[in-house]
């Protein structure tokens, strides 16, 4: 059977977060915006919509260092929905606290207070739910046995004051199973409440999911190849990764000593044991995959040159200067999980930045996986840059004009040297808006699939940036504060430039 790609023809997406859409008390949710936003795409003739891993969010709102890579983020969801079909019942949602409309941003604790009521709300309406539901609940939580761990985990977590796990008490940090029991007993409402915000989250996601598929409208999410060291996922299986039974890492993962840094980049959280993985057949893995393919119609994969080989350094030291290169099992990990899928083809996006091997390359190109281009990234002078619009060769690529880590395109070319801009100019046709002159070049290059970050089709500045790598504070923090309707214009006019370029769904 011939290896197929998951990107047939020329089309058009646009990159925003859940958590960036309007109509949320907090940020934006799995409610009605959500499906308004789809909506608008699927009016303008724009067929995917991308986000970053839908996963709860580490105590700097990143989500891609979750406490669990199964579980979604309680932030998401939506009280009003709830309210709507009784399973909260409220006689003033004034209760709830002051919706945030206005802001440009939204603050990470009221957020978690917003999830803390709605916790405390679900427990005291779940007594006078139905048996049908109750029955639903049940099935559920029966389909996914990732919940009990990570209920668990995030109750015991907020027992010890938000402690990672390697500084509980003995028994709950080397999770004896036994001790555990009579302790979950005990907290049984608590440990109800996280599962029924994840059943919520899910039924949520679930009816988005449908209403984006009778659109024609495709989701693509997002999954990292670590897993957080703090995460119910290393504490549940211990042995399926680098790190010892009192959670000091035997070894992490990070990128040796390039360009960039002297010293390399020491990421902290525990490489794989891929023998242990391959003994199981790899299910972890594979139940990890096939949880995200229920939420999303594709992926894109994070730091997929992982899945070849990855810079393996010891877990005491500081700098990743010292380490060694270990070949991944990806291409049996991929087949099987293609085999699980039953289908032609991997519905994956490679995210192969920065320096990729010729190992990287061939397992992509094995799978037909499509690879990433940013065009922020094409213009430093050398003809040979592989992010140049010209030597992008062939179909199977998704062209960005930057990704949620890159400045917005505004301030990327505020930023830029005279030098570069005096290229830029003298080769492409910049005008006042270098948004607007980055997407048309996207859209006009090879790639079957030409994706924009919302802030570049708003012309947003980088106050408006949702995060900046190698910095703590202030990230992940920005949502619209306008409505859609008043950015339908420039929804309108990002379809229409596509259509120009036969990338919009007529």
């Amino acid at each position: 059977m011939p290896v197929e790609s998951i990107l047939e023809k020329k089309s058009l997406g646009v990159l925003m977060h859940p958590s960036c859409i309007p109509g949320g008390r907090v940020c934006g949710t799995f409610g009605r915006g959500a499906k308004e936003w789809i909506k608008k795409l699927h009016k303008h003739g724009i067929e995917y919509w991308q986000f970053l891993p839908l996963t709860p969010t580490d105590s700097t709102g990143s989500p891609y260092s979750s406490p669990s890579s199964f579980a979604l983020n309680p932030w998401f969801l939506d009280i009003d929905d709830l309210i709507e079909k009784g399973f909260i019942f409220i006689s003033n949602k004034d209760n709830l606290g002051l919706t945030n409309h206005k802001k440009d941003h939204f603050d990470f604790d009221i957020a978690d207070d917003l999830t803390k009521k709605s916790g405390r709300l679900l427990l005291q309406g779940w007594g006078s739910q139905s048996e049908e539901r109750k029955i639903n609940f049940n099935k559920w939580i029966s389909r996914n046995s990732w919940v009990e761990d990570y209920a668990t985990f995030v109750v015991i977590r907020e027992e010890f004051n938000m402690l990672p796990w390697w500084e509980w008490p003995q028994e709950f940090k080397i999770k004896n199973n036994k001790f555990l029991e009579s302790w979950i007993k005990k907290k049984s409402k608590e440990i109800l409440i996280k599962k029924l915000i994840q059943w919520h989250l899910d039924e949520q996601w679930s009816a988005i999911k449908n209403f984006a598929k009778s659109r024609n409208i495709k989701l693509i999410g997002d999954l990292p190849f670590y897993v957080s060291r703090d995460s119910a996922d290393v504490w549940s299986n211990k042995s399926l990764f680098s790190i010892f039974k009192n959670g000091d890492l035997i070894f992490q993962s990070g990128v040796p000593p390039d360009y960039f840094s002297s010293t390399g980049q020491l990421w902290g959280t525990p490489t794989y044991f891929w023998s242990k993985h391959k003994r199981s057949n790899f299910i972890w893995w594979r139940k990890r995959f096939q949880r995200q393919f229920k939420l999303v119609d594709i992926l894109r994969f994070d730091h997929f040159r992982g899945l070849a080989g990855y810079w393996r350094v010891n877990g005491s030291s500081k700098t990743a200067i010292i380490g060694k290169w270990i070949n991944s099992p990806g291409r049996t990990l991929l087949n099987k999980v293609k085999k699980d899928l039953g289908a032609n083809y991997l519905p994956i996006i490679a995210e192969d930045l920065g320096v990729i091997t010729p190992d990287v390359e061939k397992l992509r190109k094995n799978f037909e996986l499509p690879g990433m281009k940013i065009l922020q990234f094409a213009f430093d002078g050398n003809e040979d840059n592989p992010y140049l619009p010209k030597n992008i060769k062939g179909e199977n690529w998704v062209v960005y004009t930057g990704t949620h880590d890159n400045s917005t395109s505004v301030s990327w070319w505020e930023y830029l040297d005279y030098e570069s801009k005096k290229r830029i100019q003298d080769e492409y046709k910049f005008s006042e808006n270098p948004s607007w002159d980055l997407i048309e070049i996207g859209m006009s290059t090879n790639a079957n699939l030409f994706i924009a970050p919302i802030q570049d089709l708003l012309s947003l500045d980088d106050s408006s940036r949702l995060n900046k790598p190698g910095t703590i504070k202030n990230n992940w923090k920005w949502k619209l504060n306008q409505s859609l309707e008043e950015i339908e214009d420039n929804i309108k006019i990002f379809s229409e430039l596509g259509n120009n370029f036969g990338r919009t769904r007529k």
